[in-house]
């Protein structure tokens, strides 16, 4: 595992007592966010397939989770302490598997109908992300979904800048504890956000149709992509 992802395994670990506690506060748009992610999966089948990668505490899953009770959900993530969290918040659910691994580098064998991610995929470099989406549009059965509810760059060093005080101005005014916002912030290190063009024209690439950006507030977005 190299130092980047490291940083990311320890950061997490370390957070994961606190990190459902404090959505609300850290992401501003929480009910548009999730809310629209989970409309957009749409699925006629009773018990679909649903892969979540960086799936954390299995908050992002808990939502499908509710819409799709018979589904079959399978959480990754790097984060043994988290998928800990996911593990006590579906213990009395039998349809769950975890897997501890970077997403990036596990061999997958089953094929889902949904691939879902939430506040994960941007902290990967350009490259990992563009072959990830490859890797998932590998995943999915033909006519299967991917939304992904993340963050992105602004497209100019102004916007960034812009979005960045407008977060900050709202989870310093959040009610949450100078501890915990210093924190956030130093997780925000980790990041390595990539514009949305980017990310759109990477999903084109990887064979993805019908990809667009639903939902936008600032840097927090919501994208889809089919593959038919």
């Amino acid at each position: 595992m190299d130092s980047s992802k490291k940083n990311v395994q320890l950061k997490f670990n370390a957070h994961a007592a606190k990190y459902d506690s404090q959505r609300r506060q850290l992401i501003p748009c929480f009910d548009d966010f999730y809310s629209i992610a989970l409309s957009l999966c749409q699925s006629e089948k009773e018990s679909p397939k649903i892969l979540d990668i960086g799936a954390g505490t299995g908050l992002f899953t808990s939502f499908f989770a509710e819409r799709y009770p018979q589904g079959q959900f399978t959480l990754i993530d790097i984060s043994e302490k988290m998928l800990d969290v996911a593990r006590e918040r579906f213990s009395n659910q039998s349809n769950m598997t975890y897997v501890v691994a970077d997403y990036t580098k596990h061999s997958f064998t089953d094929k889902y109908d949904m691939v879902i991610s939430s506040l994960s995929i941007h902290h990967l470099t350009d490259d990992e992300k563009c072959l990830l989406y490859q890797k998932i549009y590998s995943l999915l059965e033909q006519g299967g979904l991917f939304v992904n509810a993340d963050q992105v760059l602004g497209k100019t060093p102004y916007l960034e800048t812009m979005y960045m005080e407008d977060w900050k101005y709202k989870v310093e005014h959040s009610g949450l504890s100078m501890e915990d916002i210093k924190s956030a912030y130093e997780r925000q290190k980790l990041d390595k956000m990539s514009t949305l063009d980017d990310q759109t024209d990477w999903l084109k690439q990887a064979g993805f149709s019908d990809v667009d950006c639903v939902y936008k507030y600032y840097n927090f977005v919501v994208l889809f992509a089919r593959k038919v």
